[in-house]
C-alpha cells in the first residue's frame, strides 16, 4: 500500500459507503472489517450484502480483516465504527499508526463508558496526530447510490480538514470544512435524541405542525447546550447541526426516527430495537446529553422527556402531554 492511501476502519453501511466514495474519487482505499468471514464474502461478491446489497464495489477498492498492518501503512485513517467500539479500536491501532498520520472519524455519539466526546479519546490515544470529524446529513444508502450529498469536515488543523474534504469531494458529494470539532460532534450526537421525539410525534399522528415545532425547538436546545460548552452557533446552524437534525428527524432511513415511530405507535422499547436490528445510538446518547446539560445548568425539555421515555419512566403519550403542558414563555429568553 502506498503512503498516501486511506484506510477506512469499519465495514458497516457508513464505512462501506465512505470507502466506495473515496475509491470512486481515485483515492487508494482499503476497507477494514472486523469479521474475517465477512471480509472474504465482500471480496468475493464485491459488495456488502448485509448493509448495502445493491452497491457494487469499485475495482480499486481493497478489503482486509488485518487492522494492524493497515494502520501501520495508511496515510490517512478514517474510522466509521459505532461509538461503543470507538475507543477499543483506537487502543488497538495506536501502537501502529505512524507519526503525522491524520485520524478522521465518521462516528457519531459519545463514548458510552466515560461520556466523553470522541475527539477527547483521539487526543488521549493518539496525541499529536491531526484529527478531524466527518459529519452532516448523509444517509449511507443515498451516498452509495451516488445521490447528491453535502457534509462537513471539522478539525483544528485546517490543512488536514481540507485534505480529508478534498478526498471525499466530488460533483455529487460536496464536502465543506470547519474548525469547531466539539460543536460538530455535539450536533451529530444530539440530533439522534431529537429524532426520537419527532418519530414519536409522527407515530402518534400529531401532524406536520408538531414535527416542525419539535425540530425547531430541538435546534434551540442544541444551540443552548452548544453555547454552554463553547461551540460556535454557526456550526450548529449548519450541516453538522441543523442539516443533520432535519434529515434524521424526517428521513425514515434514520434508525432513531424509526425507534420513535415504533414507540409512538405503541410498540415496546425492546421490540422496537429488535425490529430495527442495528445499534440505535440515542438510547445511550441521551444520558450523556442530559449529564452535560445538568452539569452546565442548561434546560433541555425535549431531551429530558426523551430520556424518561427511553428509560420507560413515561409512556410516549405521557411524554408528549408533559411537553405540551409546559408554561408559555418567550421564544428567545432575554439575555442576562
Amino acid at each position: 500500500m502506498s503512503v498516501a492511501a486511506t484506510a477506512v476502519l469499519g465495514a458497516g453501511s457508513w464505512g462501506t459507503a465512505l470507502a466506495v466514495q473515496l475509491a470512486r474519487n481515485g483515492v487508494p482505499t482499503t476497507l477494514w472489517g472486523r469479521s474475517p468471514q465477512a471480509v472474504v464474502d465482500m471480496a468475493t461478491t464485491r459488495s456488502n450484502a448485509r448493509y448495502l446489497p445493491d452497491l457494487k464495489f469499485p475495482d480499486t477498492l481493497q478489503l482486509t480483516a488485518m487492522v494492524e498492518p493497515l494502520a501501520r501503512d495508511a496515510g490517512t485513517i478514517l474510522i466509521a465504527v459505532p461509538s461503543h467500539a470507538f475507543d477499543e479500536l483506537l487502543a488497538t491501532i495506536a501502537p501502529w499508526v505512524s507519526p503525522g498520520v491524520g485520524i478522521a472519524w465518521a462516528t457519531k455519539g459519545f463514548d458510552p463508558k466515560s461520556g466523553r466526546f470522541l475527539h477527547e479519546l483521539v487526543a488521549e490515544r493518539l496525541p499529536g496526530h491531526p484529527a478531524a470529524v466527518v459529519t452532516g446529513p448523509s444517509f449511507a444508502r443515498e451516498v452509495a447510490q451516488g445521490l447528491p450529498t453535502a457534509l462537513t469536515v471539522h478539525s483544528a488543523d485546517a490543512a488536514f480538514a481540507q485534505s480529508v474534504a478534498q478526498q471525499l469531494h466530488s460533483p455529487r458529494f460536496r464536502a465543506y470544512t470547519g474548525s469547531d470539532v466539539l460543536g460538530a460532534e455535539l450536533g451529530g450526537a444530539m440530533k439522534n435524541v431529537l429524532a426520537v421525539a419527532t418519530g414519536v410525534a409522527d407515530g402518534m399522528q400529531m401532524g406536520l405542525n408538531a414535527r416542525a415545532g419539535l425540530i425547531t425547538r430541538g435546534l434551540a436546545e442544541m444551540l443552548r447546550l452548544g453555547a454552554a460548552l463553547g461551540s460556535k452557533p454557526e456550526t450548529l446552524m449548519g450541516l453538522a447541526g441543523l442539516g443533520d437534525l432535519v434529515l434524521t428527524c424526517t428521513g425514515d432511513l434514520s434508525r432513531n426516527r424509526r425507534l420513535g415511530l415504533a414507540l409512538g405507535r405503541g410498540v415496546g422499547l425492546k421490540q422496537a430495537v429488535a425490529e430495527i436490528g442495528q445499534v440505535v445510538e440515542s438510547i445511550e446518547t441521551v444520558d450523556t446529553v442530559m449529564k452535560l446539560a445538568n452539569a452546565h445548568d442548561v434546560e433541555l425539555p425535549i431531551t429530558a422527556l426523551v430520556q424518561k421515555v427511553l428509560h420507560e419512566e413515561l409512556t410516549p403519550a405521557e411524554g408528549m402531554v408533559a411537553l405540551l403542558s409546559r408554561e408559555q414563555k418567550p421564544e428567545y429568553p432575554p439575555l442576562a
